[in-house]
């Protein structure tokens, strides 16, 4: 089966020097290869994710020369367009006798926010008889979660090698509705790269422990799992991650620094594909791009790189 890769962004702020990094590997992995690559909007969230941000991120993988096949601007690869799908997901797990309605407070539901994985391995609420569940259902509306059961399921990943988890000890019974109805992350990952025919999946190792609950999940629903690359994340002078809400390295700032060969050539001396950060082009990369050269660990940015 031809490679198919996606970067899946969410649009929640603009793009920085660690969203752009792991994109950059699965455009090298997969155009290395001869293979297609999605563009999917992950605006799950209608509160923190602006369209706005959608296209000026488009606007600046285009300024890099990093290209895809699909998606983009198409409105079908927006998850906001796509509910249909994870309602019908949604039933089939139901019908399995998998999901439940959760009442926890939001205070709980805060801890297990879809890139922190800070779960409880177990729910008041699924032990909750039909009566409780109508009696509460009066007073809020409920999230809603899927049992998993007692398992270990393991697999490799491509970049971090071997990993395991019990579902019911690590994990825990995972949300894939919010009460306001929006769907969660793990759910929708799942649909849409089945959907898609994604067939590899490149993203920050942040998300290594979420895998073995969407592998399961590929299992029950009955479709076919990519293969996964989990690499490091870029971190700040100070030890902490980049990220959107800080603007830290965001494209604004790089552009206004870099060209955009300057800019790829930095991120390949970080991916280890070069051994200065010498300007180059994307397709240049491309051809000679190898995940044996990839650090496994996270990435401390360094301040002289960037002045």
């Amino acid at each position: 089966m031809p490679l198919k890769g996606r970067f899946a962004p969410s649009p929640s702020g603009r793009m920085h020097l660690g969203n752009l990094f792991s994109f950059l590997l699965a455009w090298l992995s997969a155009r290395h290869q001869g293979g297609r690559l999605v563009l999917r909007v992950e605006d799950l969230d209608p509160v923190r994710c602006q369209p706005a941000y959608a296209w000026q991120l488009m606007e600046d993988l285009e300024w890099l020369g990093l290209d895809w096949d699909e998606g983009g601007s198409s409105a079908a690869y927006w998850q906001s367009n796509r509910s249909h799908l994870y309602a019908a997901a949604f039933q089939a797990l139901s019908a399995q006798g998998l999901t439940y309605p959760c009442f926890c407070s939001r205070l709980q539901r805060l801890n297990e926010a879809p890139h922190t994985h800070q779960v409880s391995p177990s729910c008041p609420c699924a032990g909750l008889t039909s009566p409780e569940v109508s009696a509460r259902m009066e007073e809020k509306a409920p999230s809603y979660r899927v049992r998993v059961p007692h398992k270990t399921l393991s697999f490799t990943d491509g970049l971090q090698g071997f990993y395991s988890q019990d579902l019911a000890a690590d994990c825990g019974d995972f949300p894939i509705k919010r009460a306001d109805g929006a769907w969660a992350y793990q759910l929708a990952v799942v649909v849409d790269d089945a959907a898609m025919g994604v067939t590899q999946v490149v993203r920050g190792r942040d998300l290594l422990s979420s895998t073995p609950r969407q592998l399961w999940l590929y299992q029950v629903l009955g479709l076919t799992a990519p293969e996964f690359y989990h690499v490091p994340l870029l971190l700040a002078p100070d030890g902490r991650r980049l990220a959107k809400r800080d603007a830290d390295l965001d494209m604004g700032v790089l552009r206004r620094r870099f060209s955009p060969e300057g800019l790829l050539g930095l991120l390949a001396h970080m991916a280890g594909q070069q051994a200065a950060p010498t300007p180059i082009s994307a397709p240049e990369l491309a051809r000679d791009f190898s995940w044996a050269r990839v650090p496994r660990e996270d990435i401390p940015v360094i301040p002289a790189l960037l002045s």
